[in-house]
């Protein structure tokens, strides 16, 4: 009797595979052979639930028992881990990051693109998604181990995966099952690959362990055609049932597109919600993909709250677009993001804060220093009129925590503070959504907490609250205070003095690092924003604060001084002194209003750079769809 062999996932043995690393289904083995890596029944198929939540409950008696010979040295892994692997994954968006991190990992392979949008599958109709890149693709060996579990061949430091799980719990947490389709080319050869991970697959038919059937072609420069490699019929007949596609030319059709290297997703299968509504919403915004997010209710147009509920902190939750304009602390110009056919253009947070300040953060463990990091951090250009504040912690140009509240209100204290920072030196979660709880991870908490209270309590005057301490001097070395001021000092009016009686110092008005980030809005991919600290020449300070003083007393010396302490009889038969003091009264009037007019026409100022900042992202989105179109254009002529 004869008995499909295919490949199982977890398994590294010379039987499960041919000379060329091909997965192979129809081998004779023994009973008795340890490589056996399937067992089925034809009455223990466990119904798929397509919700994901409840996807993972088997019923253990329908299940069928395990066939492995006493005294086995293999290992194998059960369909049930797919789902429970895939469990990591709290949020849809998180899983689908995971899939466009290995997209961004290929810029260095020379991808310029990544496409993420909506498919449909053939077989019913059915909505799919399909992420799509022009990476350098992966011959058959590649494509076996990224449909194995712990397998990485990424060893750039600066890759962002490194497990070699991302893509199993990404896709598994989105979908039911996936087909993938990779075109790899070397000066010498052009190969490419389908493999089939079907949850369902693997459930209807009763398999106890995880297989992975897949199919490899080589290019024959002889006769202009792809001819299969060693694979058995066996291996396409399960992806020509299983998959979206019913025919060997509809699977072939796929590779159309994807030109001479890259890579193709499809998931499909999608998970419902508890309501069976489809998890991923592809209807309600034609230029988006959302998911629903109990916190988006409806209020008031024009109110607070509707200012906050508008704000990319809020919207990242369940607009993808939003998400992905932020996901990256900085890109590459050749590198775009498609998502439903529309560029998604860059948004820097650290442009979205006004008087900012760059503050140095050297972690330290067994007293070795981990790398010094630089913190932006200021105020919303909105506070204190939207209820958002927190940090954007990125990891290896990935963001992690966006907006992560590391500290409690308490009398609006850190209302309206946001930071950006890039922390390489403690690790993330598997799923990247949240970074191991190590001593250095505490160290940092503990830190950004300190940074926003002494932020807020220095410079909350210029929101409107009332000062809590006086404003501080520029550090004159560097690196003695945790606060490191490398800024340009502006007059500030205050909204509300602090007292009517004795001078007022006032707090500096701190520029932004970068004053391209500052008063342009460069939300688009093509300007990412890096955090350079200014340099100034020595003696700057000094300097500057020299010459404030000497214009300081040159205006003093020139205004008309009144003794106010003089006897008013005097002063009321004094007409000339009557009219000093009016005199006086009416200059000091109209300097406000000049200081007044002269911050309505920063105002206007900074909105037109706003303005201009718009035009350019807007530019650069139709530059960006023009090359694309012209690249397609010339692959067709090709």
């Amino acid at each position: 009797m004869k008995r499909s062999k295919l490949l199982g996932v977890g398994h590294e043995t010379d039987e499960n595979r041919s000379s060329s690393g091909i997965s192979v289904l129809d081998q004779e083995q023994s009973p008795a052979d340890d490589a056996n890596l399937c067992s089925t029944s034809p009455i223990c198929a466990a119904p798929l639930c397509r919700q994901f939540w409840k996807a993972g409950a088997y019923d253990d008696d329908l299940t069928p028992k395990s066939t492995i010979k006493s005294g086995s040295s293999y290992l194998h892994i059960h369909p049930k881990f797919l789902h429970s692997n895939a469990t990591s994954h709290k949020w849809a968006f998180g899983a689908i990051a995971e899939l466009i991190d290995n997209a961004v990992d290929e810029i260095q392979k020379e991808a310029t693109y990544v496409i993420i949008d909506k498919t449909i599958n053939p077989r019913n109709g059915s909505t799919a998604l399909l992420i799509q890149d022009d990476g350098g693709g992966m011959d058959p060996e590649a494509m076996r181990r990224c449909l194995s579990f712990g397998f990485s061949e990424k060893k750039s430091i600066s890759a962002i995966g490194k497990y070699g799980n991302g893509f199993k719990t990404s896709t598994m947490r989105l979908g039911a099952d996936v087909i993938v389709f990779s075109r790899h080319m070397t000066d010498r050869s052009m190969s490419q690959s389908i493999g089939l991970l079907s949850y369902t697959f693997l459930t209807q038919s009763g398999f106890d362990r995880i297989v992975v059937p897949m199919v490899h072609y080589e290019f024959n420069f002889m006769t202009g055609s792809f001819d299969p490699l060693q694979t058995s019929s066996s291996n396409l007949s399960i992806l020509l049932k299983w998959s979206p596609y019913s025919t060997e030319e509809e699977l072939l059709k796929q590779f159309v597109d994807v030109g001479s290297h890259g890579t193709k997703v499809i998931i499909y299968n999608l998970w419902l919600d508890e309501d069976g509504n489809m998890e991923l919403d592809f209807e309600s915004d034609p230029e988006d993909i959302c998911i629903a997010w109990d916190g988006k209710g409806k209020v008031k147009e024009g109110s607070r709250m509707a200012l906050s509920e508008q704000h990319i902190a809020k919207r990242l939750k369940y607009s993808l677009r939003a998400y992905l304009s932020v996901l990256y602390l900085k890109l590459p110009k050749k590198f775009a993001m498609w998502l439903r056919g529309k560029i998604v253009l860059y948004h820097c947070i650290a442009s979205d804060l006004i008087h900012t300040e760059v503050i140095k953060y050297k972690p330290h463990t067994a007293g070795c220093p981990e790398g010094e990091v630089d913190t932006t951090i200021g105020f919303l250009k909105e506070a204190p009129n939207v209820n958002v504040h927190g940090f954007n912690v990125y990891h290896k140009n990935r963001l992690i925590l966006p907006f992560w509240p590391v500290v409690v209100f308490a009398d609006s204290r850190g209302r309206g503070v946001v930071g950006v920072l890039e922390a390489n030196f403690i690790e993330p979660t598997h799923n990247k959504q949240d970074f191991e709880k190590t001593s250095l991870f505490q160290k940092l908490v503990t830190r950004l907490k300190e940074m926003t209270w002494e932020y807020w309590d220095y410079h909350c005057g210029f929101i409107g609250y009332q000062i809590k301490k006086k404003a501080r001097p520029p550090s004159q070395t560097p690196g003695s205070s945790n606060f490191v001021h490398q800024h340009n000092i502006h007059q500030f009016i205050p909204r509300k003095r602090l007292s009517d009686s004795g001078p007022t110092k006032k707090p500096p008005m701190i520029a932004t690092v970068n004053n391209k980030a500052g008063f342009y809005s460069t939300s688009s991919f093509l300007k990412p924003v890096e955090l350079i600290p200014q340099s100034f020449p020595k003696g700057f300070e000094q300097v500057a604060n020299k010459k404030r003083k000497e214009q300081h007393e040159r205006i003093q010396s020139e205004a008309p001084v009144v003794n106010v302490s003089s006897n008013v009889n005097d002063l009321g038969n004094n007409g000339e002194a009557i009219a000093v003091v009016n005199e006086n009264r009416r200059l000091k009037s109209e300097c406000l209003e000049y200081e007044k007019a002269e911050k309505e026409l920063e105002y206007k100022v900074r909105q037109l750079k706003m303005e201009l900042g718009d035009a350019e992202r807007e530019f650069a989105g139709l530059l960006a769809e023009l090359q694309h179109l012209e690249k397609v254009k010339g692959e067709n002529y090709n």
